[in-house]
């Protein structure tokens, strides 16, 4: 019966057709998407912290407006991406309970700090380019409740990138204070931006069974070389420099030879000892007891209007 099952579930994949919450699904397929999705919500929800740190300090009033939109779209992409989580039979506090506990990880960019303001549009630039080229993807992917959250999560990460960029392309073409900031932040987040897709297609334990269930639609390195692709030409047009004597574009591949990760740097991050590993969870956990009279509150108010109070 577990064959049959599995076989039809596999056709549908195949057939292009979407999984659903309540259709038949392989545990290991359901733990794969638990596990993916949930890091992609804490990513999100981590990621407002280092941009969140400079609302104060944005250096115009337009430009702390943008970012305030910016830190609450997170906010709702987190949101989103738990709900979508929860569709597998999961609770948000058991969700919660992983990342605190560090069973369940975030995005590895999100513990490095950020230091000047061209730190935020670098972020913009090249953290939320690399997602996109990651979530364009994951719009195809075949569960349903991730897939349709990736369509508007998409729209909204392209203007963050936007607003990246266009710090940097302001930065770049300023004094040359501004100048340095902008290509030091470059030389500081080029590398784990990288970083970002995982480690190579051979050394992934997530990879083959993600291509298989079409959860993923490119591999890893496929991804990385076409963020590196595309980033290579915007550094060019605002007059940067990519931090890699090892780049060159290969007319053979018609695409840019990259110089090789420093993945010990990336398993060292993961492991917990990164610049802000600890800063991160001190503060989630500070922010997630200090709401929780909020949180009984909205079910107060919401167990008091469904018996008609």
């Amino acid at each position: 019966m577990i064959v049959k099952k599995e076989k039809l579930f596999l056709d549908k994949i195949d057939a292009g057709l979407k999984i659903e919450p309540k259709d038949w699904m392989p545990d290991k397929y359901r733990n794969h998407l638990i596990r993916q999705i949930s890091q992609h919500a804490h990513s999100e929800v981590i990621g407002m912290q280092p941009e969140g740190n400079w609302i104060s300090r944005a250096p115009s009033l337009r430009a702390k407006m943008v970012l305030i939109a910016k830190v609450q779209d997170e906010a709702g992409h987190g949101l989103y991406l738990y709900s979508a989580t929860e569709t597998l039979g999961i609770t948000r506090d058991e969700l919660i309970q992983q990342l605190q506990t560090g069973k369940a990880k975030y995005s590895n960019i999100f513990n490095y700090p950020t230091l000047t303001w061209a730190d935020i549009g670098a972020i913009g630039w090249l953290v939320d380019g690399a997602a996109i080229v990651n979530q364009q993807s994951l719009r195809r992917t075949s569960y349903g409740p991730y897939s349709r959250a990736m369509i508007r999560i998409c729209k909204e990460e392209s203007f963050h990138q936007r607003q990246g960029y266009e710090i940097m392309s302001k930065m770049a073409n300023g004094t040359p204070e501004q100048q340095e900031m902008a290509q030091d932040a470059l030389n500081r987040w080029w590398w784990p931006s990288l970083m970002m897709f995982g480690p190579h297609d051979s050394d992934s334990a997530h990879t083959s069974n993600a291509m298989k269930w079409k959860i993923k639609r490119h591999t890893n390195d496929e991804l990385r070389q076409l963020f590196v692709d595309r980033t290579v030409k915007h550094a060019d047009v605002i007059g940067l420099s990519i931090p890699d004597p090892d780049l060159k574009w290969n007319k053979k591949r018609k695409h840019y030879d990259f110089g090789e990760i420093d993945w010990d740097e990336f398993w060292e991050v993961i492991n917990g000892n990164g610049f802000c590993n600890k800063e991160r969870m001190k503060n989630h956990v500070n922010a997630h007891e200090e709401g929780q009279w909020v949180r009984a509150a909205a079910l107060a108010y919401v167990r008091k209007t469904k018996n008609g109070g």
